[in-house]
């Protein structure tokens, strides 16, 4: 076994990526992604009607076995819309990991809600639910059935597990606890396409799972996101305020609400179509890519690669490192390195609870996320890492 150095560990990411410059993720494109947007230009239908939004629909519900799929802008909006179709309101809380991208949070706050910190743990960087639950028995009372911050008055309404990086956290777990505690489970799952957790796919376990098709997602639309549920009502409602909560009406432009022009445009959608087709082998690339990595650090002391959770098939969306807590003084050291050599690895993102806008938001004690933050590097990931 080799000692740890931020040399060292740079020129270990190189035996797997060559030299530089390596993005930490980058789409990839030789299908048939320049066909379908041709015939899109074509037929004219380059905005939000057109048979690929449909398509791409159908095939992510049906992947993901959820009953219903909604095609919308990009994944922040999808969690804002399903916020919204699941009656957030002004002054209502939703329990949110400190430890997240940030448009996670920003949805709960376009809607007046506020965003409750909770922490995360290590073992797979979700919600540390054993935590979680001694926490909300301290803060939290009924009335009627609603779960009641204690301390601000304000109805505690939901809670949104992040699936970090494309990995199952304790999902299970964190149902049980929204029982408990009557809370709306909605899934941020805009990582995790194509993982899965007791062969169950991330996002179907809650009442609504949010995914995104950014350009650094294992599949890309260039910009653009998905509801799934299994919820017939849900669905509805959420279609009806993305497309403007229009009525159907041979001419005439009646809406019932304040609806959205959130759907997915067609050009956007034939491309994830394209980029669908091949999520096999994507996700094949992705874990030959693990095991690259695997190999040549399970040789290093004082660091390990990130495996998958017992019982998950996770997409590994980015490959992580995570340094042993007496080596996380090496962290900023191992990045200016990187980068240095032109291999754009990353630190997970700061706490969302550190951040101007949230300071003043209620957070339970951090020690996990803040732990986690001081401990992990995402390095290069695309898939074109394997499929050269």
């Amino acid at each position: 076994m080799k000692n740890i150095s931020a040399d060292l560990i740079v020129e270990s990411i190189q035996k797997v990526t060559g030299k530089g410059p390596h993005q930490l993720h980058e789409p990839l494109f030789f299908g048939k992604e320049i066909s379908y947007l041709k015939n899109t230009i074509n037929q004219n239908f380059v905005s939000s009607a057109g048979e690929y939004v449909n398509k791409f629909e159908k095939k992510i519900k049906k992947y993901t076995k959820a009953k219903f799929a909604i095609a919308v802008v990009n994944g922040t909006q999808a969690i804002y819309i399903s916020l919204k179709a699941c009656g957030i309101k002004k002054n209502d809380e939703v329990l949110v990991p400190a430890l997240t991208f940030v448009g996670t949070v920003n949805a709960v706050s376009y809607l007046d809600a506020k965003p409750h910190f909770i922490d995360s743990q290590i073992e797979n960087f979700g919600i540390n639910c054993l935590k979680l639950e001694n926490y909300l028995d301290k803060i939290t009372k009924f009335r009627g059935n609603q779960c009641i911050n204690k301390f601000t008055g304000n109805v505690i309404k939901a809670i949104m597990p992040v699936y970090i990086f494309g990995h199952p956290c304790n999902i299970q777990d964190i149902v049980k606890i929204a029982k408990k505690f009557n809370l709306i489970v909605i899934e941020d799952a805009a990582e995790a396409l194509g993982s899965f957790y007791k062969k169950k796919h991330l996002g179907t376990f809650g009442d609504i799972g949010c995914l995104s098709f950014n350009g650094n997602k294992i599949i890309t639309t260039g910009g653009g996101g998905m509801v799934i549920t299994n919820k017939k009502i849900l669905a509805k409602k959420i279609k009806h305020l993305t497309t403007t909560a229009k009525l159907k009406h041979k001419w005439e432009y009646i809406h019932d609400e304040i609806g959205y022009n959130f759907r997915m445009p067609n050009l956007n959608a034939a491309l994830g179509l394209a980029q669908f087709e091949k999520i096999q082998v994507f996700l094949k690339a992705k874990r030959n890519l693990f095991k690259k990595y695997y190999n040549v650090f399970n040789k290093i002391k004082g660091i390990c690669l990130y495996k998958e959770p017992k019982n998950a098939n996770s997409n590994y969306w980015l490959q992580t490192l995570i340094l042993d807590k007496n080596h996380s003084s090496l962290k900023n050291k191992i990045l200016k390195e990187s980068h240095k050599r032109l291999i754009y690895s990353r630190p997970i993102w700061k706490l969302i609870s550190e951040l101007k806008p949230y300071k003043k938001n209620q957070k339970m004690n951090l020690s996990g996320a803040k732990e986690i933050y001081n401990r992990i590097i995402n390095i290069p990931s695309s898939q074109s890492l394997i499929l050269k």
